[in-house]
């Protein structure tokens, strides 16, 4: 895709409504300081869309991105951030149950795990808490430059053993840095665009 326009056109708090979206949408989740908002601007082609944070947990909000009027790219709280209170951790799951729940045009699930480390207990719960709302997660293993090219596979398999996932869950191996993994992404999003299913059944990378 070409993008010609990107635009941040609404962002839901805990007590905001959900927009009603006519577009297709894309939603990425991760635990905080996974590279969220690194993998949104490099996307987009954009250096800050996304602010970037060295403090985890910044993410609060649902953030809907509008990219050409086609579709949209759902930015949720990221989840698992120590220093946040139990209380602002329910909040921010409800916050993204309740998207999940209330959206009408969801079409496909990335979830982030960062390929340098096993998947943590947060991953494994949002992995899992994502399948039981009927979703079925595509996972994006960040910060590839930050591992040796020979480490890949095995931190892929650690990541498909930590996280028990589905028989042919796609992973796509992702840098920021050297953009490494955006074009299968975005072949993904064409995808939805075009209205087709995304299922990662039988799309699994080695």
């Amino acid at each position: 895709m070409i993008i010609k326009q990107v635009e941040l056109e609404t962002v839901c708090g805990i007590t905001s409504t959900m927009p009603e979206n006519q577009h297709p949408e894309i939603a990425f989740a991760g635990k905080s300081n996974v590279g969220k908002s690194s993998l949104i601007n490099a996307l987009m082609n954009r250096k800050s869309l996304a602010r970037t944070s060295a403090q985890p947990g910044k993410t609060q909000t649902v953030n809907f991105y509008n990219i050409n009027q086609e579709i949209y790219l759902v930015d949720l709280p990221g989840y698992g951030y120590a220093k946040v209170s139990q209380k602002e951790k329910e909040k921010w799951g409800e916050l993204i149950e309740r998207y999940l729940h209330e959206s009408k045009q969801l079409k496909a699930m990335f979830l982030l795990i960062d390929i340098r480390h096993d998947p943590s207990a947060n991953d494994k719960e949002m992995y899992e808490w994502v399948l039981y709302q009927g979703f079925q997660p595509i996972i994006i293993a960040t910060k590839l430059d930050k591992i040796k090219r020979s480490q890949v596979q095995k931190q892929i398999k650690a990541i498909k053993t930590g996280l028990q996932v589905q028989p042919g869950t796609l992973i796509i191996p992702f840098s920021a840095e050297t953009k490494q993994g955006r074009e299968e992404i975005w072949t993904l999003m064409d995808r939805v665009i075009a209205g087709e299913e995304i299922a990662p059944f039988g799309l699994e990378r080695e």
